[in-house]
């Protein structure tokens, strides 16, 4: 067994570091609008991609 001793684990959150979960940005942009962007410029490769550029 073990000696008594003044070591004490912490308690609550076992060391894990909880950070903001809920950030808000002033920047927020639609999931659509992503979506079409990513679009426009897979046409826009594929074009140049054709003219050879």
């Amino acid at each position: 067994m073990a000696k008594d001793s003044n070591i004490h684990m912490p308690s609550g959150m076992g060391g894990l570091v909880r950070y903001y979960d809920e950030y808000k940005s002033k920047i927020e942009i639609s999931p659509k609008a992503v979506i079409v962007m990513i679009v426009v410029v897979i046409i826009i490769e594929a074009f140049l991609h054709a003219r050879g550029i």
